[in-house]
């Protein structure tokens, strides 16, 4: 039997490993095409062996011939080669040649949404593989609300750095809905999100509950309490983020069984951009403790704590059930439950009614 040596693609120590020579074939029992865009069809009686899989992917995701062959390690000509010859099996034109690179057609982007899947199975299976090895190798792709990824990543990152050297990291920053979405569809091993209102079909697992505090100018904010009740809120000049932001879910569920509105002045989505725009003026903001206390420890913010009631939200990791996520993924988000909980002074805050239902 003919075997191949299978290289994944972006691992600085590969797990190389025997595989019979197989070629993927999508071929349905009934003749289908998979789709049709723009009068292209895949043809799904058509070979794809994992290499073309694996350039494609190159291709697709760096738009540049030169920087997907120089990732690869390969000459350019062998990538345009493999590029055209997986375009004549499908029977359909996957990049529009420009003189700002290649453009993917919609084809080449349902192509891509159907074979991220199978290439992370693939690296999976390869960590699953590498525990019994010295070296753990591999590539995690991992999704993180924005007010996280600013606040502790760069020092999670480091941390696990140093336990893993040889594996890849991509962080992607979003909304918890487009990190959902992401993870799904296998774009995504998992993702660290706010808790979602409702059921979800994804693996859920509780990190961390974080305490939302009033935030002010140490120079320029209004004279306030050690302690602010949730109503007093009301008299306040506020800039929160849009009601799409599950920052801002989380407050108006709060304040909502509590009977209590407010009406910000402004509304930003940028948490940056509200933090300095708070620092720069007489006007108040309500965050996590996490996404502040840095520039409160240098005097130049206030952090006061809400009460009645007292406001949280809830970070928990989402995953694919059948695409569990491995020992190096699990190690990177324990690291960085661990920073928000040593940043917020070490204290997991106890969850004030875990039947809430609410997004935090």
């Amino acid at each position: 039997m003919l075997c191949r040596v299978i290289k994944l693609t972006h691992l600085d120590e590969p797990l190389c490993f025997l595989q019979p020579e197989i070629r993927f074939a999508f071929a349905p029992r009934t003749p289908m095409s998979l789709h049709s865009m723009s009068g292209h069809r895949f043809l799904t009686s058509r070979l794809m062996d994992l290499k073309q899989i694996q350039y494609f992917i190159a291709l697709f995701e760096d738009g540049s011939v030169t920087r997907a062959a120089k990732r690869l390690n390969i000459v350019q000509p062998a990538l345009s080669m493999q590029i055209a010859k997986l375009e004549t099996e499908l029977n359909s034109r996957l990049f529009e040649r420009g003189p700002h690179g290649m453009t993917p057609t919609d084809a080449a982007r349902q192509m891509y949404r159907l074979y991220m899947p199978i290439m992370r199975d693939i690296e999976h299976a390869r960590e699953q593989l590498s525990r019994h090895d010295v070296i753990v190798a591999g590539r995690i792709s991992l999704g993180m609300v924005a007010s996280e990824a600013q606040s502790v990543l760069p020092e999670s990152l480091a941390l696990f750095n140093a336990v893993y050297p040889h594996v890849e990291v991509s962080v992607a920053d979003g909304f918890s809905a487009q990190l959902i979405d992401a993870v799904e569809a296998g774009r995504l091993d998992a993702a660290i999100i706010n808790r979602p209102r409702g059921r979800l079909s994804l693996d859920t697992s509780p990190l961390v509950v974080e305490e939302m505090v009033l935030v002010t100018s140490a120079e320029h904010g209004p004279a306030l309490p050690d302690t602010i009740t949730a109503s007093a809120l009301t008299k306040l000049e506020l800039v929160l983020p849009t009601r799409r932001n599950g920052l801002r879910g989380a407050l108006d569920a709060a304040l909502l069984n509590a009977d209590i509105v407010i009406k910000p002045q402004f509304e930003i989505d940028l948490l940056t951009t509200i933090v300095q725009f708070v620092e720069q003026s007489s006007i108040a903001t309500i965050m996590p403790r996490v996404v502040v206390q840095r520039k409160v420890d240098d005097g130049r913010l206030r952090a006061t704590p809400i009460s009645a009631p007292r406001i949280v939200r809830h970070i928990v990791c989402v995953s694919h059930p059948k695409r569990p996520i491995g020992p190096a993924t699990t190690e990177l988000i324990d690291i960085i439950a661990d920073q928000i909980r040593r940043v917020t002074t070490g204290i997991e805050i106890a969850d004030p009614d875990p039947a809430d239902g609410n997004e935090a």
